[in-house]
């Protein structure tokens, strides 16, 4: 019988410690594991968070053993609060069967979308259902599960959570301000490189040398003035030209300038590839001011065709290029958006919204499969969205947290923000915001505030409302992408932050997760002393941005855009010292991998979206408790019991056995195929297909629902009506003109006396829902194995959602797919 139970805050079933990945076996003759191994003194334990597979099982101190299979997820709500079923396996001390049930759990949730992981806080069991067990045996289980389970083990991998979540439930919040005009597009089909500069070139003087160097370019681009003479690194190589717009040439002998150039590391890079190698493939070098993409084919477009579509993908290009027949137009993929030209030479426009239907349709098999993210209304776009919106959060101490400096270049210069009422700083390299008498600073996802634009500045516990309303045409929108919570004491010194992946980065447009604003903010710079300041802004253009679906972030093609990541600009002018740092930042969607990380080029910092960093991991203080602090190594102890947690590892056999051994005992021989059934039952899947229910201390064999059933299942009421009305219809035509003696049979329909008994047979709904958690169950573990081994390997330029590594022209790649795609 079914059994509400209230106020059982559980340390939930989900955390339990792993008996195998494959097995989580109940044997009494398994080796017992002490999975509490003493790091210290004091009893603390070294872990490292992490989804250890399922099902779950280990020994309580009463000696009774547990066995939780893997949760099913019914619905994760804002990604706050998770709805899961589960089946239980509980077998008490010298009993000879195990009792198996379900339960419901109701789980406050935190996630961190760099580690991939979600931790269950808050937890309630607000049903469970044994069917031999009483209320008071059913609480008693409950109870002792509750007091037994570690905190260090209440994780569920997100990709586990992801492949349950209804897709179609995801309503992406769009940022209706964001631009969609195409880039300038360059096409290769020869060696080529892209060196963009971030507007006119911005050359800086080196001390003692006759050489200058351009700050605003992530390239090695010198100028020597004694010849007007200008100078390329790329790589290992040298090129030269007398007009920045014109050929280059191999450089051949290099000035004697740049052997005297100073030993500092803003120069180490370059002096390891003096004088340069011999150039053996000379690249066509393109050279633009303005927000631009190279597509780069590697010779004549190879024409594969996708499968299921009359699509056409370009294999031999790192880019995501498709086609609509050979003779059709071409759609090209960056930062999100998707462009369209009739043909090879030209002429793009935006497409997002007009994307033929057969976008749809590209298998998450396919190599270049990540595309799906950008497709409106896939399954894979949506899952994006969720991700861009899950936010991240600190505490913030705000007596003891310490503004940074605020150097403005002369006095502070203010202009108007487009729409509103508010003023932005514009000669700093913070983002400062007027709103009346008030100055609001954002820096790395914390508000402070001052009255006066030089501070001082203390943490702000408030902002006002309008900043929420800076369009994405202003460079400081990213700001509105950082809020304070509400406060549940506002008497203490904590407040709460949260930003979501619009402040560094990744937003939402057209129903997708896109890169960037599509808005060009031109640089400040200021020629007022020695050297230049310079005072980038975020670009969405300029390094091949494509979605990364093993991080939920965005990487680059990275190696035609230049030699310091292919991602920014190599030079940061520090007002506090005078000098520049090169190669010292970089911003925009780049990181080790091809994972992002998302550079803040107002200074020089950067948010790690992955390995435990994040936005708030930069402070590096105790002032900032991060919200995923959790996903970190840290030390633990069981501080409800006093003792370390003993495990059952059980072999390969089954998941549970009762003592004395014989099969009948054994639940769930192969791997996690154990189920709670949403009308409270357990039910077990063979490797045949075949469905059975827990019953009377046994499993037996359920027959699925027919077809028609089924079909019948998906009819609503007004449809059902009529479906019977014409039954009723057919039956009265068949009397008046045939013989209806004996039984028939139509299509899956049985009438007559062969119908079967549907004594034990699975109702249609429990029947689809069982079906449904069984493919998200089966792909969410593969990608959560995926997602590991992506963590553990090299990484690179993914290409897909199944497969392996890799991607355009070198390989396919990515992981599989989550489950309901």
């Amino acid at each position: 019988m079914r059994q509400t139970i209230t106020s059982l805050t559980l340390i939930f079933l989900i955390s339990l410690w792993t008996v195998s990945p494959l097995s989580g076996a109940h044997p009494r003759n398994a080796k017992t594991v002490d999975t509490a191994r003493q790091a210290a003194a004091d009893g603390m334990q070294s872990t490292q968070p992490a989804d250890k597979g399922w099902p779950r099982g280990y020994s309580l101190p009463s000696e009774a053993q547990a066995v939780i299979y893997q949760p099913q997820v019914a619905s994760w709500e804002n990604q706050k609060h998770l709805v899961a079923l589960s089946a239980v396996s509980y077998l008490p001390k010298d009993a000879q069967k195990p009792e198996l049930g379900t339960v419901k759990i109701e789980a406050d949730t935190d996630v961190s979308v760099g580690q991939r992981l979600v931790k269950f806080s808050t937890l309630k069991l607000t049903e469970a259902h044994f069917e031999k067990l009483s209320k008071e045996q059913t609480q008693e289980v409950v109870s002792e599960i509750e007091k037994n389970i570690p905190d260090e083990d209440r994780f569920i991998a997100l990709d586990r959570v992801l492949s349950y979540i209804n897709k179609s439930d995801i309503i992406p919040k769009n940022v209706t301000t964001l631009k969609s005009d195409p880039p300038l597009i360059f096409l290769s089909k020869t060696p080529a490189i892209l060196v963009s500069m971030d507007g006119d070139p911005i050359w800086s003087p080196i001390k003692d040398n006759d050489l200058k160097f351009a700050v605003n370019t992530n390239w090695d681009l010198f100028q020597y003035e004694p010849t007007k003479t200008y100078y390329l690194r790329n790589d290992t190589t040298w090129l030269k030209t007398s007009d920045l717009k014109g050929r280059w040439s191999p450089a051949g002998t290099l000035p004697a300038s740049f052997a005297k150039l100073p030993d500092d590391d803003n120069w180490k890079e370059v002096k390891q590839n003096l004088p340069g190698k011999t150039v053996t493939h000379e690249p066509k070098v393109y050279y633009t001011t303005q927000p631009t993409e190279l597509i780069l084919i590697d010779g004549a477009p190879k024409f594969v065709p996708v499968p299921g579509t009359h699509l056409l993908w370009v294999s031999n290009t790192e880019s995501d290029l498709f086609a609509t027949g050979h003779d059709g137009p071409l759609y090209f993929l960056v930062a999100g958006r998707w462009f369209r030209a009739p043909n090879f030479n030209g002429n793009w426009a935006f497409a997002t919204p007009t994307l033929p239907e057969d976008f749809k349709k590209i298998s998450p098999e396919h190599p270049r499969s990540r595309v799906l993210a950008s497709v409106p209304g896939t399954q894979q776009a949506a899952e994006a969205v969720l991700l861009a919106q899950v936010p991240q959060t600190a505490r913030i101490n705000k007596r003891e947290l310490k503004a940074p400096d605020v150097v403005f270049q002369g006095d502070p210069q203010f202009q108007i923000i487009e729409g509103t009422n508010l003023q932005r700083a514009v000669n700093t390299d913070k983002e400062v915001i007027k709103a009346g008498a008030q100055y609001y600073l954002c820096y790395q996802g914390v508000w402070f505030v001052s009255t006066s634009p030089n501070g001082p500045w203390e943490v702000a516990t408030s902002v006002p409302k309008e900043i929420y309303n800076i369009p994405a045409s202003s460079p400081v929108h990213d700001v509105t992408y950082v809020t304070i919570q509400p406060d549940e004491d506002s008497n203490d010194d904590w407040v709460t932050y949260a930003t979501v992946a619009g402040y560094t980065g990744l937003m939402i447009g057209w129903g997708c997760a896109v890169w960037g604003s599509g808005w060009y903010y031109p640089p400040y710079y200021w020629y007022g002393g020695y050297y230049p300041i310079y005072y980038p802004y975020w670009r969405t253009y300029g390094y091949g941005a494509w979605y990364n679906p093993y991080t939920g972030v965005y990487g680059t093609a990275g190696r035609i855009y230049g030699p310091y990541g292919g991602a920014g600009f190599g030079a940061r002018y520090n007002p506090s010292t005078g000098t520049y740092a090169r190669g010292a930042f970089a911003y925009g969607p780049y990181g080790a991998r091809g994972a992002a990380q998302a550079y803040n080029p107002r200074t020089g910092t950067y948010a790690a979206t992955r390995q435990g960093s994040g936005v708030y991991g930069s402070w590096g203080s105790t002032s900032v408790q991060r919200g995923d602090d959790w996903a970190n190594t840290k030390r633990f102890t069981n501080r409800q019991t006093g003792n370390t947690t003993r495990v059952t590892q059980g072999d390969q056999g089954g998941m549970i056995s009762r003592r004395g051994g014989g099969e009948s005992g054994f639940v769930g021989q192969r791997g996690d195929n154990v189920y709670a059934g949403k009308d409270g039952n357990v039910y077990r899947r063979d490797q045949n297909g075949n469905w059975n229910k827990w019953e009377n201390g046994g499993w037996n064999s359920v027959q699925k629902p027919s077809n028609s059933e089924l079909r019948d299942s998906f009819l609503n009421d007004n449809a059902k009506q009529r479906e019977r009305q014409d039954r009723a219809s057919g039956d009265r035509s068949g009397d008046r003109g045939g013989d209806r003696s004996g039984d028939r049979v139509s299509g899956d329909r049985v009438s007559g006396s062969n119908r079967p008994s549907s004594s034990n047979r699975m109702d249609p709904s429990t029947y689809r829902n069982l079906e449904g958690d069984r493919a998200a169950r089966t792909q969410g573990s593969q990608r959560a194995r995926d997602s590991g081994t992506y963590n553990r390997s090299s990484g690179g330029n993914v290409g897909g959602y199944r497969g392996g590594g890799g991607g355009g022209f070198r390989g396919g790649g990515g992981f599989r797919g989550g489950g309901r795609r």
